[in-house]
């Protein structure tokens, strides 16, 4: 049976009669009797016993109703699914990041984001840039954020910060007082590392070897805000991205990790660009780009507050 034969139906059980179904179907009382007759022709068995002009269904057209009402519901969710296609309405949208945005700005963008748009439904987690990245080229993910990614065929990728790492310590560490802090000054105290082998890792330890100061350091770390809850905790200072221990308009912390933490620009400068990526297969819905610009909007809000970041 058809769904279309399913619906006639289930109409003519609801009506009782062959023209109530037809006014709710739209179409003939001829064209309803003609369908009954032909399902009955080709099931082999009657759906309807007719007594005074009325049409009351057999135990097995009920059974067949009731096993057919989860289609209905299915293809009902499909139809709204269609009408926000057309009207370019995303009701879900399925959001990746790595820690720096994903742990800060991106909750920051989805709450006010959220409260404009109340049907969507969003599916966010924070994963490293190498899962982001596979899950936005299989196309389980409709957007990924990241910091310094390079060059993914297959993906589309929009720069939407270009700030500096910066360094990140208590209020009463010695270094505080500076208005710079470089290797040579860190070198005397404590120091927090970003892993070897992460991009923003290495390039720490680049800077401390172009000045010509041994890496040495307390703890190593994987993350960013890791890093900013040992230095807030006092184990020492470190390097991170500009965009963990941002702020927001009002002052107050994006990020529970950053809270007692001074933040100074660090020198030789490190470039630290935030990008949003997506499939270069499917193009950005109207939901979607709308999102970016909210995700901007905090960026734009938050780290130029931070000291020595400047556009690059």
């Amino acid at each position: 049976m058809t769904l279309r034969q399913l619906e006639i139906l289930r109409a003519v059980i609801r009506g009782e009669t062959t023209t109530a179904a037809a006014l709710a179907l739209n179409m003939s009382q001829p064209a309803v009797s003609s369908a009954i007759r032909h399902m009955e022709a080709q099931l082999g068995f009657a759906l309807f016993e007719r007594v005074n002009n009325r049409l009351f269904p057999t135990e097995a057209a009920r059974v067949l109703q009731e096993d057919a009402e989860p289609l209905f519901a299915i293809h009902a969710a499909l139809e709204l699914k269609l009408q926000d296609l057309r009207d370019d309405k995303i009701t879900r949208l399925r959001i990746l990041s790595t820690p720096p945005l994903g742990h800060a700005a991106i909750p920051a963008a989805l709450e006010a984001f959220l409260r404009r748009h109340p049907r969507l439904r969003i599916f966010f987690d924070v994963r490293n840039l190498d899962e982001v990245v596979r899950s936005v080229e299989g196309g389980t993910t409709d957007l990924g954020f990241g910091l310094g990614l390079g060059h993914h065929q297959g993906l589309e990728a929009r720069p939407l910060y270009a700030g500096r790492m910066v360094c990140v310590l208590r209020p009463d560490h010695p270094l505080a007082a500076l208005p710079v802090v470089t290797p040579q000054d860190l070198a005397a105290h404590p120091f927090i590392a970003l892993e070897d082998g992460t991009r923003m890792g290495i390039a720490v330890r680049d800077a401390f070897l172009a000045a010509r100061q041994p890496f040495a350091f307390r703890a190593e770390v994987r993350y960013c805000d890791t890093a900013c809850v040992l230095a807030a905790s006092g184990l020492g200072a470190a390097v991170v991205d500009p965009f963990s221990p941002t702020r927001d308009a009002a002052g107050q912390h994006l990020g529970e990790a950053a809270r007692g933490l001074t933040v100074r620009p660090f020198l030789p400068a490190i470039p630290s660009v935030a990008h949003a990526f997506w499939s270069a297969r499917r193009p950005l819905s109207q939901t979607t780009r709308q999102f970016l610009g909210e995700v901007m909007r905090v960026l734009e809000r938050t780290v130029p507050g931070l000291p020595g970041q400047h556009s690059l």
